[in-house]
């Protein structure tokens, strides 16, 4: 019986160093924070810089061409494509942005660094590969498995120009 006890005993206590071990300090915290910030700083300069390439006023400004008309039928084409393409780049952009705000507010609230789906820490491995995770390497393979109930991811403002009629 007494043997049984202290087998649990070492246990938890074992447990509660890793806990320890893996839980982020203050230094780390600030690290991660600067680490975002200056991921924010640079998406924005992207958004910024794509927005301005993509939404060109004419195709006069666009090419530096004295007419607005193309010279093939296919530079319409290539046109649309580029100008989707810069949009898709930018949304996702965007999304990105919010996560980044999503984790800041974090830091705020004191809870970075855990999971939201398992509330156990996030290995600083892979807060290092992306600072803004939202859950530990396990609870988001589980996710992309479709083992555990996925959230709608909240929708940050990608309209499709589709209104919603009841």
């Amino acid at each position: 019986m007494a043997q049984k006890r202290k087998k649990t005993t070492r246990k938890k206590t074992a447990s509660t160093r890793i806990k320890k071990k893996e839980a982020l300090t203050e230094a780390d915290i600030a690290y991660f924070q600067a680490l975002l910030l200056e991921k924010r700083r640079e998406i924005v300069g992207n958004v910024s810089e794509m927005s301005d390439e993509a939404l060109k006023k004419s195709r006069m400004d666009a090419s530096g061409d004295l007419s607005s008309m193309p010279i093939h039928m296919a530079d319409i084409g290539t046109d649309n494509y580029e100008q989707e393409f810069a949009l898709d780049l930018m949304d996702s952009e965007r999304r990105m942005l919010h996560e980044i705000d999503d984790a800041l507010q974090r830091i705020q609230d004191g809870i970075f660094g855990v999971c939201e789906g398992t509330g156990n820490s996030i290995g600083k491995p892979r807060l290092e590969a992306q600072p803004w995770a939202r859950y530990c390497v396990e609870y988001a393979r589980l996710l992309e498995q479709g083992l555990v109930p996925s959230y709608e991811e909240p929708d940050y403002g990608s309209d499709n120009g589709e209104e919603n009629e009841d």
